[in-house]
Order: C-alpha cells, then sequence, then structure tokens
C-alpha cells in the first residue's frame, strides 16, 4: 500500500482527482489536479454556501433503497467516501463529483421551514421520512449549523416518524429529542459501518468517525432504547467483503438489532474517482478488486439494474449474501426491530381523529 504522504496525494480527502463536470460546456475541471495546490493544501480546506431551494421533501422512486421519502439538509459531504453514490450528484450545481463534493458543502438554511411547511399539510399521511437518503445528515458541517437537529425538533413537534442513516458519531449531541421520539416509536437510527479496520477506515472514509466510535454510539443509542441497526456498506470484494459477519457480530454485541448491506457499484464519475483511490492506495489489490465489482454486475461496473444493482448477482455476490444470512441467523435472530407509527402525527394535524 502507498502512503498519504507520497508526492501528489491529498491528506484528508478520499477523491484524489476532479472529473470535469459532464454538464458544463467549457469546464476547466480536470483529473489532473495542480501539485503546487496539492501541495499547498488547498483541496483540504472546505467551503460552505448557502442555499435556499424550494422544496426539502423527496419522494424517492428507486424500489431498492428501503425508503419513500428522504430530506438532506447538505448537499456534498465532506466525510469523504470514496465509493459514494451521491458523488454524481454534485455537478448539477456546476461542480465536479470528486475533490468539490467533499469540499464544497452546499447548505439549506431554509430545510426547517420547509419541513415545518410541509407536515402542516393535512393531506399528507404521515409516512416516515429518512435524513441522510443522500448525503449523511451528521457530517461535519452540522456540528456548525445544526441543520439536522432543527429538523429532528420539527419532527419532535408535529410528532412525525423519521428514520436517520449516519456513520457519524455527533448523533450523540441530539438524545434528547431522540429519547423522546423513541418513546412514541417514532424513531429508527442505522449506522454505517463499512469496516473495523481503522487504517482502512482512514483511508476510504477519511473525515468520518472512528470504528471505535461508531460501535459506541450503538452502544449508547440502545441504551436508552432507541432502535438502532447497522448497515455493512458498501461491500467491496478483495477489500472489506471478508469483515461481514464480525462487523454483524460486533454490532449486535452493541446494541444493533437490524441489520442491512449493500455490494459497492461504481456508476458515473464514481467509477473514476474509485478506481483512481484505489490504485493509489491499495495498487497490490486495484486490480483484482475491480474486476470482482464488475463481476458481481453483470460484467459492467456501472450498474443501474433495479433488483441488482445493490446486491450485485453471480458467484461472488452469492458468497457476500450467504455470509450476511448466516450472520443474521447467528447475532440478530431474535432481536425486534418495532414499526414506526403515524398515529400520533394523524392526531396532531387532525384533532378530531380523537374522537374515535
Amino acid at each position: 500500500m502507498t502512503s498519504n504522504s507520497s508526492i501528489g496525494y491529498i491528506k484528508g480527502r478520499g477523491a484524489q482527482i476532479n472529473p470535469a463536470d459532464p454538464f458544463a460546456k467549457d469546464t476547466i475541471r480536470s483529473a489532473d489536479l495542480d501539485p503546487e495546490d496539492i501541495a499547498e493544501g488547498n483541496f483540504t480546506k472546505t467551503q460552505y454556501q448557502e442555499v435556499h431551494p424550494k422544496t426539502i421533501v423527496n419522494h424517492v422512486k428507486s424500489p431498492d433503497v428501503g425508503m419513500n421519502y428522504s430530506i438532506n439538509a447538505y448537499q456534498g459531504c465532506e466525510h469523504g467516501c470514496v465509493y459514494c453514490y451521491a458523488r454524481n450528484t454534485h455537478p448539477y450545481w456546476g461542480f465536479s463529483a470528486g475533490v468539490d463534493f467533499e469540499s464544497k458543502i452546499m447548505v439549506k438554511k431554509n430545510a426547517p421551514d420547509l419541513l415545518h411547511k410541509f407536515l402542516s399539510n393535512r393531506s399528507w399521511k404521515g409516512e416516515p421520512i429518512v435524513m441522510s437518503g443522500n448525503t449523511d445528515c451528521y457530517q461535519p458541517a452540522e456540528a456548525k449549523f445544526r441543520l439536522t437537529r432543527s429538523l429532528l425538533k420539527v419532527f419532535q413537534e408535529f410528532q412525525h416518524p423519521v428514520g436517520i442513516i449516519t456513520k457519524n458519531s455527533l448523533i450523540q449531541r441530539d438524545l434528547d429529542i431522540l429519547v423522546e421520539l423513541g418513546r412514541k416509536r417514532l424513531i429508527h437510527v442505522i449506522i454505517s459501518i463499512t469496516t473495523l479496520d481503522e487504517s482502512l477506515r482512514r483511508q476510504m472514509e477519511p473525515r468520518t468517525a472512528s470504528v471505535k466510535q461508531r460501535l459506541q454510539t450503538i452502544a449508547h443509542l440502545a441504551k436508552e432504547g432507541i432502535p438502532v441497526g447497522v448497515m455493512v456498506a458498501p461491500i467491496i470484494p478483495g477489500i472489506n467483503n471478508h469483515e461481514v459477519m464480525e462487523i454483524i457480530r460486533i454490532s449486535s454485541l452493541m446494541g444493533a438489532s437490524k441489520a442491512g448491506y449493500t455490494v459497492v457499484r461504481l456508476n458515473g464519475e464514481v467509477d473514476a474517482i474509485f478506481s483512481d483511490w484505489i490504485q493509489k492506495s491499495y495498487p497490490d489489490k486495484a486490480k483484482r478488486s475491480l474486476s470482482q465489482i464488475s463481476e458481481c454486475h453483470g460484467g459492467n461496473r456501472s450498474d443501474s439494474r433495479f433488483g441488482k444493482r445493490m446486491k450485485g448477482e453471480g458467484v461472488f455476490a452469492k458468497s457476500i449474501a450467504d455470509q450476511f444470512k448466516l450472520a443474521k441467523k447467528l447475532y440478530m435472530s431474535d432481536v425486534e426491530w418495532p414499526a414506526l407509527d403515524s398515529s400520533y402525527y394523524l392526531q396532531h394535524i387532525n384533532p378530531q381523529l380523537k374522537l374515535f
């Protein structure tokens, strides 16, 4: 493995290139970043830009992701996960899916007001809304802007069910709200754990919470009675596929009562970003890993087929599925995952329902 101190390696970032914006007619973005800029640390400084969208609740049409509605208070994510599918949304804002995605963050300052307006609509049926359907709601920007906490307060006010997916221990800051939501079955939390190898975590997800912090977060949430699960995602052939059972075993010991997984897929600009990263970080594993990823997706690393793209297919994908199935049987077969309850919201928005 090469060292992060290697010439031309951007410390503290996952992506090491800035692929050209595919939507721009005239673009100066290039995969070839200026070595002097890298040496001077110009790509390690994060910039925030406030934006004011017209809507904040997104209808998720994909049948593969386990949610129908989501909220993303931030566009771009400083966590810097090299495999992140959300990178492909950044060019819509005029930025690259590479280093730009994790260093130029859009902050949706009016998100709480938009959610309040949305939940005030009496025709809404109270279906669970998930925070972090695209980018992590507890990424480093949250410590500064506190939009996720403000959104949770809105959910609390309306007594509306909400789900959270994160890989950041900052979620523990909001335990006061989460515990209240938990008492009425209004909250689910999923902690994403990709690896138990801290060295790999630092290389692949440079600004996320450490492995230890994530496991402690699971334990803390579970102790407070908040339903918490673990997402082993993504599983990357040749990199972390051997860790599936151990991640689920340890997460279960910490208090996780649900588990899920996905197999990595490299759609759009993510293919170039991930391929560049693995060749620089793990040159001895790169060729085989990329080949096995392709094998899991019918010979194409960029897999968009509903029903197959998240779990993959073929011999290698089946071995991953078998490991996951066995791990759940061994470590989570006797635990319960409570359903979220929309009745409190419906009574809140339509008080006359209390008469029945």
